[in-house]
């Protein structure tokens, strides 16, 4: 590959100065030669014409800078070619880099956690002083085996699979980021399994208890309504918690519907709902007033839940996600089809939904032994 500095005439005027990564050339099927080339743009420029000692001196300044840049990219080129190493990120701390790509998620919450809870368990099995100039197979070997036998929960309890696949996920992120940028001339990554998703299991409730828990006493009034309106429409906690009377639409024709913007995904949704969720909302306040005020996410209303069911005589573990579950499951059995459950949760992908569709067929296989065995008598 040809790496060279290139100049582009810009319309005012100016030269833009840019690096073109030439890499040979094919033909295509009428026998054209097609040149393979890469630009990367630096966004420096020159004065065409410098007049004056002032354009001279930036011309020469700004030439030196994208010439410097230049020979670090055929540098980069070069190392990578014979297997070199970068000296000077070869010996920068192994955490330091992670933590770095780590913040570059803080702006997504959920997947910001998972890469939080992951560095907590690397502190503890990689020391601040390792190098990536000592990461080797025996090293990601080393810490698959940390999350597999010896990482333990706040509980002091081993990780559940499902941990541990996302935890060594983001180690292994961490590994291909710092390949493609240099870090590492060796793609570790791809050289170590990862754990195996265990399929996590989805606790609902049926027709019946969702009955018997409107018809129990819960201590804090907002969170029944809120849950109940969840196993009504599968909207999520976040969105049900940032609802609020401007998103509430009741139209001409007695239809209802929530417009709002997905927490988890950041979409604009719209979501038609049945006279008797949108009764459980109540009276209209202010369209900027949240629709369920006083609803919080604290271990009281999570505890609350499990008294809430217990009373009921529902002695499953339920938390408020289960309800999300329950619209799942509750419409497959009323006869909706996966695609239409799919487009009510918003979910991406289909096999997401079809998750439920598995539950509704186990049960569907049970109920063949419901029925008491008959004594036959077949000749009378």
């Amino acid at each position: 590959m040809k790496i060279s500095l290139k100049k582009k005439k810009l319309q005012n005027g100016k030269l833009s100065l840019f690096i073109e990564y030439y890499k040979g050339s094919t033909t295509d099927e009428k026998g054209k030669r097609i040149h393979l080339r890469d630009f990367e743009f630096l966004k420096i420029y020159l004065h065409q014409n410098p007049n004056s000692a002032r354009e001279k001196k930036e011309n020469k300044e700004s030439l030196h800078l994208a010439e410097n840049i230049l020979a670090i990219r055929q540098s980069d080129y070069i190392q990578g070619k014979f297997d070199v190493k970068n000296i000077s990120k070869s010996k920068r701390p192994f955490l330091d880099f992670y933590k770095e790509k780590m913040e570059e998620k803080a702006n997504s919450e959920k997947n910001y956690g998972v890469w939080t809870s992951a560095f907590v368990h690397l502190k503890n099995c990689v020391s601040s002083n390792f190098l990536f100039d000592e990461v080797d197979d025996s090293f990601t070997k080393r810490v698959r085996r940390y999350f597999d036998e010896k990482a333990r929960t706040k509980s002091d309890l081993p990780l559940s699979m499902n941990s541990k696949y996302s935890y060594f996920n983001k180690f292994k992120a961490c590994l291909r980021s710092a390949f493609d940028e240099g870090y590492l001339n060796i793609n570790y990554a791809a050289r170590v399994k990862s754990f195996e998703q265990a399929e996590s299991q989805r606790e609902y409730l049926t027709f019946s208890e969702l009955q018997a828990l409107t018809n129990t006493q819960c201590k804090y009034k907002v969170l029944k309504k809120a849950f109940l309106f969840s196993c009504l429409t599968g909207l999520r906690w976040s969105d049900i918690n940032n609802l609020t009377w401007s998103e509430v639409r009741d139209e001409d024709d007695n239809t209802f519907r929530v417009n709002f913007r997905q927490k988890k995904t950041d979409g604009v949704e719209y979501l038609y709902i049945s006279k008797q969720a949108r009764d459980l909302l109540g009276e209209r306040q202010t369209p900027h007033d949240r629709v369920f005020y006083g609803l919080k996410y604290s271990a009281v209303y999570n505890n609350e839940i499990v008294r809430w069911c217990n009373r009921a005589g529902v002695f499953k573990h339920i938390t408020f996600h289960s309800a999300r579950h329950t619209n799942a499951v509750l419409l497959l059995e009323n006869g909706a089809d996966l695609y239409t459950v799919q487009k009510r949760l918003g979910h991406k992908e289909i096999k997401t939904t079809a998750i439920y569709a598995k539950i509704v067929d186990e049960k569907m296989r049970e109920s063949a032994h419901i029925i008491p065995n008959l004594e036959l008598n077949i000749k009378l």
